[in-house]
């Protein structure tokens, strides 16, 4: 089923997410309403706080990156084959010199900014089958897992951006909080109370 995607100013953006079952029937009836939720959106990646769940989960599908004719041949196939769910993630390691690179996000529409994120992370996870894992990821599929993993702790792309640059983008914050913009898929906003 397809979600309303919470858009910027719901609370539960700010929330740090809980620790979930991953074999529970709502975990993973969830995972598949993320996931056409996500390619609904034309997202290339989704965290349960986006469809107003604060539950440690995010999923990615970083493949319309493999069309960036900067990547190496290696980083290409690797992203159009990462298609993943990850569960109660935790980051272990970042490593590298930070770098960076154009963000967007779903619950942040027609919003872009450059963040800079370290290239190279190591991931602690449960999969959809609930199976412990551990794994590296760098360059673009590290960025895209770490703007996700900042979902589930609370954390959006904007906060990560200068002063300077968050009052530029001050009134575009605004009208997305209180639904005041066009989008191509579902959102949910934010309801104000009257004074």
């Amino acid at each position: 089923m397809i979600l309303p995607i919470v858009a910027y100013g719901n609370p539960v953006l700010k929330k740090k997410a809980q620790e979930i079952d991953p074999l529970a029937d709502e975990v993973q009836e969830l995972i598949d309403d993320m996931w056409e939720t996500m390619y609904n959106a034309n997202g290339v990646g989704l965290a349960a706080p986006q469809i107003g769940k604060s539950w440690r989960i995010f999923i990615i599908d970083p493949s319309p990156f493999a069309a960036d004719d900067s990547l190496s041949e290696v980083e290409k196939k690797e992203l159009e084959s990462l298609k993943q769910t990850f569960i109660n993630p935790e980051i272990l390691e970042q490593v590298g010199d930070e770098w960076n690179f154009e963000e967007g996000c779903l619950s942040i529409p027609d919003v872009r900014e450059d963040v800079f994120r370290k290239p190279e992370i190591l991931l602690a996870y449960q999969d959809r089958q609930g199976n412990e894992k551990e794994e590296r990821f760098s360059g673009v599929a590290a960025r895209v897992i770490q703007h996700e993993h900042d979902h589930i702790e609370g954390v959006l792309f904007t906060d990560r951006i200068s002063a300077l640059k968050k009052r530029l983008i001050k009134s575009k914050l605004s009208a997305i909080s209180k639904g005041k913009i066009e989008v191509d898929y579902r959102m949910k906003f934010p309801r104000y109370k009257k004074k």
